[in-house]
C-alpha cells in the first residue's frame, strides 16, 4: 500500500474523473484539494454537513484518504466524520464540521475555499465496492451517467452492482 504521487494521481484523474471538475492549481503534492459547494458559516458550536464540490471516484483497486486542511484547524474547525472513502464510491463528499473555536466567533467558508486534502492509496486484496446508501449522493442524474461507462469498465460485476446502486433511484440509461 502506498500514497500516489502527483504523477499517477493525474493519471488516476485523467482516466477515471477520479476528481471532477479537476484544476490542476488544487494538487498540493500528493493529495488534492476539494473545495466547499456552497458558502456556510457556523456558528460557535454547531454541526453542519459542508459538500464538496467535486465528484469523487474511488477506483477499485484504491481507497482514499481525508484530512483537513490546517488553515481551519487553526481557526476551531473539527472535522467530525470518517477520513475515508470506500473503494468503488462515486459521489460528492459530506465533510462533517463542528465550530470549537477559543474565542467562539463565527467561522465562514466560502463556495470554492479549499478544505480538504483527498489522497488516493493502492489497495491490496480483492475489491469490495461501495454499494451503501450514499452512493452517487449529491449527483444528477446527468453527472451519474458520465460515470456509468467508467464503471462498467471497472467492474466485472457492474450489472449486479447496478441493481443494488440503483435499486432506490430509478435512472434512466
Amino acid at each position: 500500500m502506498g500514497v500516489l504521487g502527483k504523477d499517477k494521481l493525474l493519471e488516476l484523474i485523467e482516466r477515471y474523473k477520479c476528481i471532477y471538475p479537476f484544476d490542476l492549481n488544487l494538487l498540493d503534492g500528493d493529495s488534492y484539494v476539494l473545495t466547499v459547494r456552497n458558502e456556510t458559516t457556523l456558528q460557535y458550536l454547531e454541526h453542519k454537513n459542508l459538500i464538496s464540490n467535486e465528484i469523487v471516484f474511488t477506483p477499485p483497486n484504491y481507497v482514499a484518504h481525508l484530512t483537513a486542511k490546517s488553515k481551519y484547524g487553526r481557526m476551531g474547525l473539527s472535522f467530525l466524520n470518517a477520513a475515508k472513502v470506500h473503494s468503488g464510491f462515486v459521489g460528492r463528499l459530506a465533510l462533517e464540521l463542528v465550530n470549537l473555536s477559543n474565542d467562539r466567533a463565527p467561522i465562514t467558508i466560502r463556495r470554492g475555499d479549499p478544505l480538504m486534502h483527498i489522497e488516493f492509496i493502492t489497495r491490496i486484496g480483492k475489491p469490495s465496492p461501495y454499494t451503501g446508501e450514499y452512493q452517487f449522493q449529491y449527483m444528477s442524474d446527468e453527472e451519474i451517467r458520465m460515470y456509468i461507462p467508467i464503471l462498467r469498465e471497472v467492474f466485472d460485476n457492474y450489472d449486479e452492482l447496478a441493481k443494488i446502486w440503483f435499486k432506490n433511484r430509478p435512472l434512466r440509461v
